[in-house]
């Protein structure tokens, strides 16, 4: 019998497997939030001095310093119009000092300033307390807000009732509301709510504004009265006290909460019936 021929072995060498990779993103580099323009800073309050100044420098008396919270320390800065950084330990050399000050209760920064508007936008600490900075975003969203309340409170008053605009107006204008027609009363609600939208809607959601125009009615309609030094109300027709006025309370506030009492509800079905 023939011996079989050996099978031949071949040797392959091994195969090297492809492995996708995902394609790499493009890393962009980050831009700055700092925005190289000129900058206006304001007092804040109604007043507008002729000049203002606010400390440039760490003193016992003034502390200028920025809490950093990566390091985790507090930073000294101060204003060296001959530095780059307001912050001390990123000046190098003698430093000459410069000082702010603030003219007619503004300041204007130019872009070249750029040390001055860190130290003023970044990092002085009496921003929002003692200056702000002009942001034309933050002056448009006050002013949709204001827009917004005011949309509010004409609604409302176009939908009010001629009884609760009287007793918001007499708020406003006092006893004038007496002499005013159905229309003037509207109109002047409607001038009253755009002007001052947010004390209209106060006044609108206060459930005791109508009580107190209530009371108010009665006393100059000579149904109740209220004492001399305004402590107390009386019955106009015999003298009868109805209720002490506490402390330190507007004497119509107290009489109106005084009618949502059991004793008062009786008080005001009576006078009511009277008006």
């Amino acid at each position: 019998m023939a011996k079989q021929a050996k099978a031949e072995t071949v040797e392959v060498a091994p195969q090297e497997v492809a492995v996708k990779t995902a394609p790499q993103k493009e890393v962009k580099p980050t831009k700055t939030s700092w925005e190289i323009k000129d900058r206006i800073y304001y007092l804040k309050g109604s007043k507008t001095p002729l000049t203002y100044t606010i400390p440039g420098r760490h003193t016992k008396k003034h502390a200028l310093l920025y809490f950093d919270q990566v390091s985790g320390k507090q930073r000294e800065i101060r204003y060296a119009t001959n530095q780059d950084s307001p912050l001390v330990d990123e000046q190098n050399g003698e430093c000459t000092m410069g000082h702010i000050v603030f003219k007619d209760g503004k300041m204007i920064v130019d872009k070249s300033k750029q040390n001055l508007q860190k130290l003023l936008s970044l990092y002085h600490p009496l921003k929002n307390k003692v200056y702000q900075e002009f942001s034309a975003v933050a002056v448009a969203e006050d002013e949709l807000d204001i827009l917004d309340l005011q949309v509010d409170a004409l609604n409302a008053a176009r939908e009010m009732d001629v009884d609760f605009a009287e007793a918001i107006l007499r708020v406003e204008i006092g006893s004038k509301v007496n002499s005013m027609s159905s229309k003037e009363l509207r109109r002047d609600l409607m001038l009253f709510a755009r002007s001052n939208p947010s004390l209209f809607i106060s006044l609108a959601k206060d459930e005791n504004v109508q009580l107190r125009n209530f009371a108010i009615r009665a006393v100059e309609a000579n149904i109740i009265k209220l004492s001399g030094d305004q402590r107390s109300f009386t019955w106009g027709s015999n003298g009868r006290k109805l209720m002490n006025v506490p402390f330190d309370e507007n004497p119509y506030s107290a009489f109106a909460a005084w009618l949502k009492t059991d004793e008062g509800v009786e008080v005001y079905r009576s006078i009511d019936k009277k008006l």
